[in-house]
């Protein structure tokens, strides 16, 4: 049982029902007493933190859900309301989605692949107040990628338009039509962009530019 509670009132946002099947057995065998409400959509959890805010003190969300991504979602939910306590319940293993988790209000983040126990134990700490990770999501967290140590490039307003075209799929073409440019033009922005962020493509500029939180 956590340390002086009766009751706890858990969320789980998840679009898999194994998944929430799943949590709900461990829940249900950890404490004596506990709600579980279950939604398979972030915009369901929403409307019902409207009408019972005071309800959910822990919400379990994944980041990949049908209507909208878990990290603008943990946003949402703590704007809403402050006092539910956010841990991410995901496949997603990249530092970067762990940091943006966090920096969006989140207590903890737990991998799909963590023992029942392990779960548990990050439940309780997170009510405790502390900030509640898995042992691998430890060990991610423990060790820098080079990517920590690369200085974030300095776009120019151009640049950082042409930036966000090109992450939309929009083809230098119809880039060019629209900021009324010729497609040279747009060519040299795209190679001075690989050359700011120090790679070979396209994709993997937007999978830094993601990651740099330029996008």
């Amino acid at each position: 049982m956590l340390p002086n509670r009766e009751h706890i009132n858990i969320a789980i946002i998840d679009d898999h029902p194994i998944v929430m099947e799943g949590l709900q057995k461990v829940l249900r065998n950890a404490y004596n007493y506990v709600n579980t409400f279950c939604f398979t959509t972030g915009n369901d959890f929403l409307n019902y933190l409207k009408n019972n805010e005071l309800e959910t003190d822990i919400a379990l969300l994944d980041i990949t859900l049908p209507d909208i991504n878990g990290i603008e979602l943990c946003r949402l939910v703590k704007l809403a309301s402050p006092n539910v306590c956010v841990l991410a319940f995901s496949n997603h293993n990249e530092r970067g989605t762990i940091l943006k988790m966090l920096k969006q209000g989140a207590s903890g983040y737990l991998l799909k692949n963590a023992a029942a126990d392990e779960v548990v134990e990050c439940i309780n700490e997170a009510m405790k107040g502390n900030l509640a990770f898995t042992r691998e999501v430890k060990e991610i967290m423990s060790k820098p990628t080079m990517d920590d140590f690369k200085a974030v490039p300095v776009l120019t307003k151009r640049e950082k338009e042409i930036l966000k075209l090109i992450a939309d799929g929009v083809t230098t073409v119809l880039i060019a039509e629209r900021l009324f440019l010729s497609p040279l033009t747009i060519e040299t922005h795209r190679r001075n962009l690989m050359q700011k962020f120090e790679v070979k493509n396209a994709p993997e500029m937007i999978k830094m530019a993601i990651r740099l939180e330029l996008l």
